[in-house]
């Protein structure tokens, strides 16, 4: 990243296979705070339909919700093991990713 830049950048570090859950969940809800991306692992919430005549805050904060949601549930395919994958990419949210993950080997 350039000097100076304000930007938070940091890459998904790590690639989660199933051994060492306890530090590896650690490490990606940290990741996944510091790219503002926890809260649609936390919640499962709902993104409610735009009214008609939308303000322009609406919209922005309505794409927000959406983007969060996608970007999170990416986060969590990013790091994980090929094997993983296939057993999470038909999960419908971040949040039942991240259950499953932790039912399955904490």
């Amino acid at each position: 990243m350039e000097a100076g830049s304000s930007g938070f950048s940091a890459i998904a570090p790590l690639v989660f296979d199933g051994g060492n859950y306890q530090a590896c969940a650690v490490k990606m809800a940290a990741y996944m705070e510091g790219s503002d991306l926890w809260e649609a692992v936390e919640h499962d919430y709902e993104v409610a339909s735009l009214p008609d005549n939308p303000t322009m805050n609406q919209i922005k904060y309505h794409k927000e919700r959406i983007t969060r949601k996608t970007k999170a549930k990416s986060c969590l395919y990013a790091v994980v093991s090929p094997t993983i994958f296939t057993r999470i990419m038909r999960l419908g949210s971040a949040k039942e990713i991240w259950d499953f993950l932790k039912a399955k080997y904490e």
